[in-house]
């Protein structure tokens, strides 16, 4: 049996396989698309085409790491991401974020502890790309299944386009299906077409419901 690693992905005469998988050797022809873990990005998965020609291990490696770059994979957000999700807030056109650093700290753990709200994240490289946050509550109607919200979904402006918001989109959508949410809701206070375009290609109907906003008012009632 003759198989060669390249970091986490390893390389046979027949196949791409999982790590510490094992397949016999045998013609240099990957005959099917297999799940990878592409190198030097542990949560980045995807598919890679059917070679029909021998590869080398650095080929294919070369590959991966490509395709991993074009299919980001979204992960559910944790305590050391917020210096990233603090620097994506402040180079995109988004509302101000919460003062001092201390508070920022405090809202950040109460976030992560709330059972019903989940924050993803798609990283590139060292810093966070994309990231949305969907919070679901129990209801008493639509048969008792959950309702879900999807808020402060934001992209990094020089990493538009690829992929990264579609992404966290997609994994908190199939989270709030996953928790029997029976509809996810999104609001975009934004004029831009490419936003709305990914909404409605991931599902998302415009014109079923009217919004409506209530702002919190100068000067507090009661």
């Amino acid at each position: 049996m003759s198989v060669r690693r390249y970091d986490s992905a390893e390389v046979s005469g027949s196949e791409i396989v999982r790590r510490g998988e094992r397949v016999p050797d045998g013609p240099a022809v990957f005959r099917r698309a297999r799940r990878f873990a592409a190198p030097h990005t542990p949560h980045a998965s995807g598919y890679i085409r059917a070679f029909t020609q021998p590869q080398s291990a650095a080929n294919v490696a070369l590959h991966l790491h490509r395709r991993s770059r074009a299919m980001p994979v979204a992960r559910l957000a944790c305590a050391s991401d917020l210096p990233s999700l603090l620097a994506l807030f402040d180079v995109s056109e988004v509302s101000a974020v919460a003062q001092p650093r201390e508070r920022v700290e405090s809202i950040w753990r109460e976030i992560l502890a709330q059972q019903g709200v989940r924050v993803f994240v798609s990283a590139d490289r060292d810093r966070i790309a994309a990231t949305c946050m969907l919070v679901t509550a129990p209801n008493l109607l639509r048969g008792g299944r959950r309702h879900g919200f999807l808020e402060n979904v934001v992209t990094h402006p020089e990493l538009r386009g690829r992929g990264h918001g579609k992404a966290v989109v997609q994994a908190a959508l199939e989270h709030a299906w996953a928790t029997d949410c029976h509809h996810v809701l999104v609001q975009s206070g934004r004029a831009d077409p490419g936003a709305h375009a990914l909404y409605e290609g991931l599902g998302f109907r415009p014109g079923l419901r009217v919004a409506y906003v209530a702002t919190r008012p100068a000067t507090p009632i009661g």
